[in-house]
C-alpha cells in the first residue's frame, strides 16, 4: 500500500504533468486577493479620517398597504385574551373511558399511552416541556388562548386548558406586559369534554370590554382565507394567516370503555394557518372579522405546527356556549340508548342489506326508550322523523340535538322488512353514568389450541367460552373465543383480536367450536366474511368484516 503524498509532492507532479500554469494560476488569483483586500481596508480606513460626501437617510412616512388582515386583526385581537393556569398536580389514578389524548408539554402520564401519541397532540397551552414544576408536585403554570364573547366578562375556550387548574388568571390585550402580574382572576362558568369548550369569567370592574363577532361556520368554503389569533409558546397576540383546508373533519381516537367514539361530538375545520401550543382556545377568524372556529388541535410529529391544525366550528360553540351559561351550567344531549359501531367494514353493509347508507344496532340498553319502543340489536335504523341517516355521525348529531323528553320517529329494518316506532329521547349523561357504573371486568379464556379450522383462512384459533365469560356476557347460545390471532393475516387486517367472542359468521349462529369449523370449511377466496362479536360491556355485539382474500 502506498503512503499518502504530501501537498508538495503533488504541487510538483502538477509541474511534470503540464499542469503548471493551471496551479500558478489559482495561486497568483489568491495573493491578489489577499493584496486586493490589504489595499481596501487601508482606504476604507483612510476614509474615516474625512468628512463623509453620503446623504442620511430619513424615515418615510408610515403607507397604510392594501392588505385586509390588519384590519381584521384590528377588529378582533383586542378581544383575544392570554390565559395563565397554575395547578398542583394530584396523585394519578386509573380511569376508564374519556379522552385519552396525549399531550406534548405535559399531564397525567395515564393519558399520554394512547396510540397516536407520536402523531396527534393536544394544545395544553405553552407549558414547559420539563412541567414547570418540581418532580415532587410543585405548582405547574400553563399558558392558553381564549376570547371575550359578551362585555361582562364570559370568555369561551378550551376545556383543556383550564382543566385541573387551581387558579385561572386572564391578561387582556390593554393590561401592561407585567411578567411579575397574572392577570385577572376567573373562575369556571361550565365545561363540556366531549367539544372540549369551556366558558371562564372575569370582573370586568366597570370596564367596557371588547369582544369578538361570532360567524355561521357553515359559511366559510375550503380553500377560504382564515387568520388564528393567540399566544404560541407565551407569544401574546400573535397572528398567522393560512386557509381552510378542509371542513367536517374528525379525528378517531377509537372507543372508550363502552365502545363509544370518544371524540363522536367533534367535527372539526381545518386549516393550515400556524397554530402552536398556546394557540389553544384562541380564535379561527375569516375574512369578514368574524370568529368561525376556535383552534384546538394540531397533528404533528415534532410537537409543532406542520400545518395541520383543527378548530372547533362556531356553530357547535354557540350551541354548547348558550347551555353552558343556562342555569344548569352543563350541556343537556338527547339520546335513545341504542349502541352501534362508528366504522364498518362495507362487507358488513352487504351481507346485511344497508350498503345505501343507515345504522346496524350492536346493542339496546335495558330500560331505555329504544328498548321500550321494541328495538334490537342487529336492527338497522334508516330514517329519523321520515329523513334518511347516512350513518352513525349522522344519527349522533339529530338525536343529541333533540331535547329529553320528546320523542322522534326511527324507520329501522328488521330481517329486511321495514319497520317503525316512536322512541322516546332520553338524557345521555344520565345514560352513560349508569353503563359506568357497570362491572367492566374481563375474564380472559384459557390459551387452548382447539380450533385450528380457521388458522389457515382467516388467520385466528378459537375455543370454548370459559363459563365465567359466558355468564358474564350473558350468552344464551354459546359462542366461540378467539385465542390467537396470527400476524398479518385476514383476521389480523379486519380487527380480529385475542379474546373476541365470536357469535356469528355470515349470519350463521356460531355456538361451539363444531359449528365454527363447519362455517369456516365453506368460505373461499373473494367471500364477504362478516364476523358478530359479542361486547364485553352493554350486551350487544359489534360486526367485524372484510372480504376474503
Amino acid at each position: 500500500m502506498s503512503s499518502p503524498k504530501h501537498p508538495f509532492t503533488s504541487f510538483w507532479t502538477n509541474i511534470r504533468s503540464g499542469r503548471l500554469t493551471t496551479t500558478f494560476t489559482v495561486l497568483g488569483a489568491l495573493s491578489v486577493g489577499v493584496l486586493a483586500g490589504s489595499l481596501l481596508t487601508g482606504r476604507v480606513h483612510g476614509a474615516e479620517q474625512k468628512a463623509s460626501d453620503a446623504k442620511p437617510l430619513t424615515i418615510p412616512s408610515p403607507v397604510t398597504l392594501s392588505n385586509g388582515f390588519s384590519t381584521i386583526v384590528k377588529q378582533v385581537e383586542p378581544a383575544v385574551v392570554n390565559i395563565n393556569t397554575e395547578s398542583t398536580p394530584k396523585p394519578a389514578s386509573k380511569r376508564r373511558g374519556g379522552r385519552n389524548m396525549p399531550v406534548p408539554n405535559g399531564g397525567d402520564d395515564d393519558d399520554q399511552q394512547n396510540d397516536m401519541q407520536d402523531f396527534f397532540n393536544k394544545f395544553f397551552g405553552g407549558q414547559n416541556p420539563n412541567g414547570d414544576g418540581d418532580a415532587t408536585g410543585g405548582t405547574r403554570r400553563a399558558l392558553g388562548s381564549g376570547f371575550i364573547v359578551d362585555q361582562r366578562g364570559y370568555i369561551i375556550t378550551n376545556n383543556h386548558v383550564v382543566d385541573k387548574a387551581d387558579h385561572i388568571y386572564v391578561k387582556l390585550s390593554s393590561d401592561p406586559e407585567n411578567p411579575l402580574d397574572p392577570g385577572r382572576p376567573a373562575t369556571v362558568v361550565g365545561t363540556d369534554k366531549d367539544t372540549d369548550i369551556a366558558v371562564i369569567k372575569i370582573d370586568p370592574k366597570g370596564m367596557t370590554l371588547p369582544t369578538v363577532k361570532l360567524g355561521n361556520s357553515d359559511g366559510p368554503q375550503v380553500g377560504d382565507w382564515v387568520l388564528a389569533i393567540g399566544s404560541p409558546f407565551g407569544l401574546s397576540h400573535t397572528v398567522s394567516a393560512g386557509i381552510i383546508s378542509a371542513k367536517n373533519r374528525s379525528i378517531d381516537e377509537g372507543p372508550d370503555a363502552n365502545g363509544v367514539s370518544k371524540n363522536q361530538f367533534q367535527r372539526f375545520i381545518q386549516t393550515d394557518a400556524a397554530i402552536n401550543p398556546g394557540n389553544s382556545g384562541g380564535p379561527l377568524v375569516d375574512m369578514s372579522g368574524s370568529v368561525i372556529g376556535m383552534n384546538t388541535a394540531i397533528y404533528t410529529q415534532s410537537a409543532g405546527s406542520e400545518g395541520v391544525g383543527f378548530a372547533m366550528p362556531s356553530n357547535i360553540l354557540i350551541n354548547v356556549y348558550n347551555m353552558l351559561i343556562g342555569p344548569s351550567h352543563k350541556v343537556t344531549r338527547g339520546s335513545i340508548g341504542i349502541q352501534f359501531q362508528a366504522n364498518q367494514s362495507s362487507a358488513v353493509g352487504r351481507m346485511y342489506g344497508f350498503a345505501n347508507g343507515g345504522v346496524m344496532v350492536s346493542a339496546v340498553t335495558p330500560n331505555m326508550p329504544a328498548a321500550k319502543a321494541g328495538l334490537q340489536p342487529n336492527d338497522i335504523i334508516v330514517t329519523i322523523d321520515g329523513k334518511p341517516v347516512k350513518d352513525g355521525d349522522e344519527l349522533v348529531s339529530i338525536i343529541s340535538a333533540k331535547t329529553p323528553g320528546s320523542t322522534v320517529k326511527i324507520g329501522y329494518l328488521r330481517n329486511g322488512k321495514q319497520e317503525s316506532a316512536e322512541v322516546g329521547i332520553a338524557d345521555r349523561a344520565k345514560l352513560f353514568d349508569d353503563l359506568d357504573k357497570s362491572d367492566s371486568s374481563n375474564n380472559a379464556p384459557d390459551d387452548s389450541d382447539a380450533g385450528q379450522a380457521g388458522q389457515a383462512k382467516l388467520g385466528i384459533t378459537v375455543s370454548a367460552v370459559p363459563a365465567p365469560m359466558a355468564s358474564k356476557l350473558g350468552l344464551k347460545n354459546g359462542g366461540v373465543v378467539v385465542t390467537a390471532v396470527r400476524p398479518g393475516s385476514f383476521a389480523d387486517e379486519v380487527g380480529l383480536t385475542r379474546t373476541a367472542v365470536i357469535t356469528e359468521i355470515n349470519r350463521h349462529a356460531v355456538t361451539d367450536v363444531s359449528s365454527y369449523r363447519s362455517i369456516v370449511s365453506n368460505l373461499k377466496s373473494g367471500d364477504d366474511v362478516v364476523f358478530v362479536v359479542r361486547a364485553q360491556t352493554g350486551g350487544g355485539s359489534n360486526f367485524i368484516g372484510g372480504t376474503l382474500p
